[in-house]
């Protein structure tokens, strides 16, 4: 049986009051906190892992900053890491996600709650004017996500290069910056079934912007897909 039905099956007592709520949420999302938003998110997301035979098991979450703005950076593997991020991260986030990702029913919902972006690679007037919008986002303290790969790798495990211009926000904002390793994400909802399955989601330790000021973000992009291959290798069975 695919994931997602599963997951919807086992959650059809809750899944109206909880869909008509967020609905909400998104429609005028300036009406409620963000805090309560974002927890929302979380109590429907928390609940389809756990019915979703997911065993997303995380480690160094003691490195998410707990004040500030900063930004995560991760490989991408599959619809389910942007999921991932929002059930093991209790700070409020946005992302920068794929316009083809972002239009997607449920999770365009959660992407108006949270301040997300649509991001066209192939257009680079809206590129740049997305990049502005976190940088500014991000110096006002909120928490940003950017996959710089730019797209789901669909090779498993193994990363593609990581495009330097997605560092640009990190740099503007002079913002700490969080890798993230992710490990078998693309299981979930990218491939067929709903066997159990695990997760590894490794975040690592944050870069200051002092130590990576003086570097060109081709080699800041470098940087950061070292230390996430370096823990895939590590951790990957």
């Amino acid at each position: 049986m695919n994931r997602i039905v599963t997951m919807v099956l086992k959650n059809l007592p809750i899944i109206p009051g909880a869909w008509i709520k967020l609905c909400r949420y998104a429609k005028n999302p300036d009406n409620y906190p963000e805090e309560v938003r974002y927890r929302h998110i979380q109590y429907i997301l928390r609940r389809a892992v756990k019915s979703g035979n997911i065993d997303l098991q995380v480690t160094g979450q003691e490195n998410i900053p707990q004040e500030g703005g900063f930004m995560f950076y991760a490989n991408h593997q599959g619809m389910f890491d942007v999921l991932a991020f929002a059930v093991t991260c209790d700070r409020p986030l946005g992302a920068v996600l794929k316009k083809e990702l972002y239009n997607i029913p449920f999770i365009h919902q959660i992407a108006l709650c949270t301040k997300s972006f649509p991001m066209d690679r192939e257009d680079v007037r809206q590129s740049l004017t997305v990049i502005q919008k976190v940088t500014q986002e991000v110096k006002n303290n909120r928490i940003y996500l950017i996959f710089p790969e730019g797209t789901r790798s669909r090779q498993g495990n193994q990363t593609l290069p990581f495009h330097s211009g997605s560092f640009r926000c990190a740099v503007k904002s002079k913002c700490p910056i969080v890798p993230v390793a992710l490990i078998d994400s693309f299981k979930v909802l990218d491939q067929k079934g709903s066997k159990p399955v695990r997760v590894q989601m490794h975040y690592l330790p944050p870069i200051a912007y002092e130590q990576y000021k003086d570097l060109k973000t081709p080699d800041l992009a470098a940087l950061v897909r070292d230390r996430i291959d370096q823990t895939i290798q590590t951790h990957i069975q």
